[in-house]
């Protein structure tokens, strides 16, 4: 039960340097296993826990049972940000299931390391710019840190320049610099050095910005300078130069701006060129008006903050013919009627067009080169009116006229006078413009609608679906263009139930059915159609002829009957004289055919004749054998289907259209009585019905609460007016006088409150007791005894030596009760929630008075009725007492 060592050389103590790379061995240690463990080590030394919690070592294998524990490298160890001792957690286990679990300590070793720069110059090497002329001040603060927090050195280098570091690390100029005469960029060496020697170094560029001091000025004489208008971007209008003295023989670093806000111009900063950068429109406003433009020449030595001189020159602006003559509208649309006379005035386009050129020589214009499909049927009167007439008739009915509406024409807008610089302007070569006249013919209304036929005739079978297609009509228009036709259904398409029953499209002049057509109501419809275009209408007379279909199943009566029959009825015996009647408004009687489809078991029933009438029987064709188990249903529920298809052919049968009646027949059997025969005389049959209020009639109440409540204020004001009237007409008197009236009011409001108390629900209840008519009897076969039986219900009873065989007359009583919330609990009253047995017993006992007749006795109708009214009385007598 002891635990043996496997870990050989822990628990121990080791140290590690901060910042050790990964894979630096920490700690080496062997796993001793037992004899018996000959598959050695099971599970691996592992470090299963450590603390302060840490992935920074792990076990290595150096092969056989020797391992080390070395450094991951993630993450680095650091002396001063990271725990100083790990305490690792070492696991093993051999192949026998033996456990050790040791600790290794590893102690964090401090590492002098360099001192490190911080801020810009960590990341970068820094540039300062100092402006010439700055007196010596401090220039720079260099950042820097010992990871060991000891006291650092500053030195510079080389020792020669002009500059000079502190112990804080700040860098002074010592020195004011001469642009002209010093140098223009320093590079000084920072070096930080810790106590034990380790240093690091870092470049600094100090570059030194020259500044000027002399105000440059304009070599160029010249002030004033012309151009004519409409020059490309970029064209020099002039070279502006000048000259800073601080430059000496060397070209001047000068820069050049126009400080008047105009876009029109711009000049190159570095050489001084003028060139032109937008359009330069003589035309338009301002240069319209004044062609003169004035620009503010600048130029510097610096960009910013330095010497400047000024000049104002001025540009004229000269005008060419630059512009075609311009229409607004460019495109004419007008319209003529067809038939117009020749002459016609059509448009006149020099109201519409203008040349907006300056000088008078280049804004002149004409109209020339007509053109155009159908341009012989128009002219112009001159080249400088401008006026459009029609030279000729446009009939678009005509078979020689193309049966075009819109004619396309052009004429050509040119400026008279010739481009002054064609040559040098090539895109001022040809100043002329294009204007398109439409001019449509407006079609005249000549022709009435034509349909194709007079009449149409459509055949369609009344089963069609509603919405279906039944035909198209079609008309035509001999105007060109052919005008949209609108059809409509103006007289007919109606019938007593519906107001139309056809429906026509009115562009495509479809015919549809609205609703389901019958032949056996209406075998043919006669309705008008009108075709409608522009004012203009014509008729045509449409005859849909309903062609039959066998769309109407027989009708039978009754469709639902109840008979019983003793279980010995004969066979071949119409059932009870029962037989239906069948009428079928599209099919002759002889085609029905009557067969039974469900219920009929054992195939006991049937009809004659099956087929070729409308009239049938029930006949019982087969016996009922109960004994043999061959029968077990006592109650036959028939479904019996007529069809009218029995004039169809076999062949036809498959595609024509069958229709199938039904009637219901429930046919209950009566057996024949057995030893076990009961010996009641009769039973009860209780009836009950309830009114019960419905969800769905919330008006009722609603309705009885509103008219009780007007009832009521009718009431009250009649009252008020009656009291009134009392009041005034007649004399006071004493309290004798006034005390009927208030008896009068007293006895209103009590017999308000009880017609408030109205039945919530009545209960009718009606009892009717049955005394069986025994009008046959039996010897048993078991007992030998006779017994009574009645040949309809199969009711039966043994036999009393001295009672003769006679019927038995039946007695219905009925009873009406009214259910009110806590009145008449005396009264007999429904049963509800007890047994069927139950109900019937106490319905009997209730109604059964002190001296009834004995079990073997009979009580005649007097009896009953004697008895029935005492007992109504007394109930009453109870009710309202």
């Amino acid at each position: 039960g002891r635990r043996i060592r496997l870990l050989k050389g822990l628990p121990a103590t080791s140290t590690v340097e901060e910042n050790s790379a990964a894979g630096v061995s920490v700690y080496n240690f062997n796993v001793t296993v037992s004899p018996l463990a000959s598959g050695g080590v099971a599970v691996l030394p592992t470090i299963i826990n450590s603390n302060p919690l840490t992935e920074a070592f792990d076990i290595e294998s150096k092969g056989g049972l020797e391992y080390r524990v070395v450094t991951t490298g993630n993450p680095v160890l650091d002396y001063e940000t990271m725990p100083k001792s790990f305490d690792l957690q070492i696991f093993v286990e051999d192949t026998t299931g033996r456990t050790d679990l040791n600790i290794l300590t590893i102690q964090v070793m401090d590492k002098n390391e360099p001192p490190v720069f911080r801020g810009n110059m960590a990341i970068q090497t820094v540039t300062i710019y100092m402006l010439e002329g700055t007196p010596p001040e401090r220039i720079y603060q260099v950042d820097a840190a010992d990871p060991e927090n000891a006291k650092l050195k500053y030195s510079l280098l080389p020792t020669t320049v002009p500059f000079l570091i502190r112990e804080s690390g700040a860098i002074f100029s010592t020195k004011e610099f001469d642009y002209e005469n010093d140098l223009h960029c320093y590079f000084l060496n920072v070096t930080v050095t810790d106590p034990d020697g380790l240093n690091s170094t870092k470049t600094v560029n100090i570059n030194i910005i020259n500044i000027n001091d002399e105000r440059p000025y304009f070599t160029t004489k010249q002030r004033v300078y012309r151009i004519p208008e409409e020059q490309n971007p970029g064209t020099i209008v002039a070279n502006i130069t000048a000259k800073d003295p601080d430059d000496g023989d060397s070209p001047s670093r000068l820069f050049y701006s126009i400080q008047s806000s105009d876009r029109l111009f711009s000049i190159n900063p570095a050489t001084g060129v003028l060139q032109v950068t937008g359009r330069i429109d003589r035309d338009a406003l301002p240069l319209r008006l004044h062609p003169n433009i004035s620009l503010i020449v600048r130029v510097e030595d610096s960009p910013s903050s330095g010497h400047a001189s000024e000049m104002e020159i001025t540009i004229i602006v000269d005008d060419i013919n630059d512009n075609p003559p311009e229409c607004n509208p460019s495109a004419f649309r007008k319209e003529a009627n067809e038939n117009t006379p020749p002459g016609t005035f059509v448009v006149d386009l020099r109201n519409y067009c203008k040349d907006i050129d300056v000088d008078p020589s280049n804004n002149q214009f004409s109209f020339t080169g007509l053109s155009g499909f159908g341009s012989n049927n128009f002219a112009l009167e001159s080249t400088v009116s401008g006026r459009l007439v029609m030279t000729g008739t446009i009939d678009l009915e005509n078979p020689a006229n193309p049966g075009v509406e819109v004619y396309t024409l052009t004429v050509r807008v040119q400026d008279i006078a010739h481009p002054n610089y064609s040559s040098k302007y090539p895109f001022c070569i040809s100043f002329d413009n294009i204007i398109y006249i439409y001019i449509r013919i407006k079609p005249v209304n000549e022709f009435f609608p034509v349909f194709s036929n007079l009449s149409y005739v459509f055949s369609v079978s009344e089963i069609t679906k509603v919405g279906s297609s039944i035909g198209r009509v079609h008309a035509t228009d001999k105007d060109w263009p052919p005008n949209v036709i609108s059809y409509s259904i103006v007289a007919g398409a109606g019938t007593r139930d519906y107001t139309n029953i056809f429906w026509i499209s009115p562009t495509k002049g479809d015919v549809r059915i609205l609703a389901t057509l019958d032949y056996e109501t209406t075998q043919k419809h006669i309705f008008t159609v009108q075709a409608s275009e522009q004012g203009k209408s014509t008729t045509a007379s449409v005859t849909v002829n309903v062609l039959e279909v066998n769309d109407e199943e027989p009708v039978c009566s009754p469709n639902f009957f109840s008979l019983q029959i003793p279980v010995s009825l004969a066979v071949g015996t119409n059932i009870n004289g029962f037989r239906i009647e069948c009428q079928d408004r599209d099919s002759d009687p002889r085609s029905f055919r009557y067969f039974i489809n469900e219920g009929n078991e054992n195939s006991h029933f049937i009809f004659s004749p099956s087929a070729g009438s409308n009239t049938s029987r029930l006949i019982l064709a087969s016996r009922f054998d109960y004994e043999s188990g061959l029968d077990t249903n006592w109650i036959y529920s028939l479904c019996v289907h007529i069809t009218d298809d029995n004039l169809v052919s076999a062949r036809d049968k498959t595609t024509h259209l069958i229709k199938t009646g039904t009637v219901t027949l429930s046919i209950r059997v009566i057996p024949n009585p057995t030893t076990a025969t009961t010996t009641t005389p009769g039973f009860t049959v209780v009836t009950k019905r309830e009114n019960l209020y419905s969800p769905s009639a919330w008006y009722v109440p609603f309705v009885i609460t509103l008219g009780s409540l007007l009832l009521l204020g009718l009431l009250g004001y009649l009252g008020l007016l009656l009291l009134t009237r009392l009041r005034t007409r007649c004399p006071p008197a004493g309290r004798a006088h006034g005390t009927p009236l208030k008896f009068w009011l007293l006895t209103m409001c009590i017999f308000l409150s009880v017609e408030k108390k109205k039945p919530k629900k009545e209960v009718v209840v009606t009892m009717t007791k049955l005394n069986t008519v025994f009008d046959g009897e039996a010897r048993d076969p078991v007992t030998g005894r006779m017994y009574e039986f009645n040949t309809q219900s199969g009711a039966r009873r043994w036999k009393k030596s001295n009672e003769s065989l006679q019927p038995m007359q039946a007695m219905r009583v009925t009873f009406s009760a009214t259910a009110n919330s806590g009145q008449g609990t005396e009264r007999a009253e429904a049963p509800t929630k007890k047994e069927p047995s139950e109900k019937r017993k106490e319905l009997t006992a209730a109604t059964k008075p002190a001296g009834q007749p004995s079990a073997g006795q009979s009580e005649t109708p007097s009896q009953a009725g004697l008895r029935l009214q005492k007992k109504k009385e007394e109930s009453e007598d109870r009710s309202y007492p």
